[in-house]
């Protein structure tokens, strides 16, 4: 299936659009470790993650494993790992995916630089749950969770996102 973005601020597939959020910096197709850009490109959606303790374990033809309290992922170029998913106490940069704001209970990992990961070319890049308002994220691209978990029942490990061209930032 092909969920195609449609900048600046909706996303469709099989007949449905949402609304979404993009990077504060745009779209760009030379993403860049910080520059809060969404990176264009075509992308296979690699895995689920969601809090077991907040949701049910979402419906979908893609790999899903729950969130635990330990869990991060490396945002750090200069690290071995970076780009990947670690366990904390981490002592390199790194997000948090147990997380109080809700935005992570159900994060989808985009095969963005990760095979194999190149410094500085991005990393942690999600479909995730939008803040209210649609904020604009770090790069990811954010959808309400409904909206969230009605494409991933429709996805399989074909299943491919597809973020067109570059465009500025709000």
């Amino acid at each position: 299936m092909k969920i195609t973005v449609q900048p600046p601020d909706h996303l469709t597939w099989n007949g449905h659009t949402v609304r979404c959020a993009l990077g504060r910096g745009g779209v760009h197709a030379d993403k860049r470790e910080g520059d809060g850009a969404t990176p264009a490109g075509i992308f296979p959606l690699r895995r689920v993650f969601y809090r077991a303790d907040r949701l049910p374990v979402p419906e979908t033809g893609l790999p899903v494993q729950a969130i635990v309290p330990d869990d991060g992922w490396c945002d750090d170029p200069a690290d071995p790992a970076y780009n990947r998913l670690i366990k904390r106490p981490f002592s390199a940069g790194h997000e948090e995916l147990w997380r109080n704001d809700r935005i992570y209970d159900v994060i989808v990992a985009l095969g963005h630089n990760d095979n194999p990961p190149a410094p500085n070319l991005g990393s942690a890049i999600f479909l995730h749950v939008a803040r209210p308002g649609f904020e604009p994220t770090e790069g990811c691209v954010a959808l309400k969770i409904e909206d969230l978990l009605v494409l991933l029942s429709a996805c399989d490990e074909t299943s491919t996102l597809i973020v067109p061209g570059a465009v500025p930032g709000p």
